[in-house]
């Protein structure tokens, strides 16, 4: 019963560093790498669907990332979904391949992107608490009831702590690295 509440509390921790790192994909650095392009989606022939199964997208180079349609008939389509996103890129089309050049971002962006970062990161934070207090619950709970004694509510509630203790590590080291990442010029 400790052992399921522990787990399930470490498991659910996982997902919120795991969703975290997911968003900080979307959030533009000043290289090219496709995920950048993952949260975007196209109509493709009536039903919305990721950009990455209606078209391939490589990185060509550090600033240029290329989309190559499937489908010729997509390529207006996709070209307007880029478009529409809120990452301000400006294909150019050829056929069907699309080359999206990364504009160099400004100081100040850099500054505006490392604010949302942070502001992601609490987020996260806070998650990885709401668990953590969610599961002390659970477990003062067992002990309210008897079905536990207090010493093994306390063991079972320092374990929660030293997930929590990690799993705020992990967020801070994802963070950093992306605050690295995002300083690069």
């Amino acid at each position: 019963m400790i052992k399921d509440i522990v787990a399930d509390a470490g498991s659910r921790m996982d997902k919120t560093v795991e969703a975290f790192r997911q968003e900080l994909t979307k959030i533009r650095t000043g290289r090219a790498h496709p995920s950048l392009l993952d949260h975007i989606s196209v109509d493709y022939y009536g039903a919305r669907t990721p950009l990455t199964q209606a078209a391939n997208v490589t990185v060509e180079d550090a600033r240029t990332l290329s989309v190559t349609a499937w489908d010729k008939s997509m390529v207006q389509v996709i070209e307007k979904a880029i478009l529409e996103s809120d990452l301000g890129l400006n294909p150019n089309t050829s056929g069907t391949v699309m080359r999206i050049p990364l504009p160099p971002l400004s100081e100040e962006r850099r500054r505006d992107l490392i604010k949302v970062t942070k502001s992601e990161a609490e987020n996260s934070r806070v998650a990885v608490r709401n668990i953590r207090r969610d599961a002390i619950s659970s477990l003062k709970d067992l002990e309210k009831a008897k079905d536990i004694s207090l010493d093994e509510e306390r063991k079972a509630g320092d374990q929660v702590q030293k997930a929590t203790d990690l799993r705020i590590k992990k967020i801070d080291e994802v963070l950093a690295e992306k605050e690295r990442e995002m300083l690069e010029i």
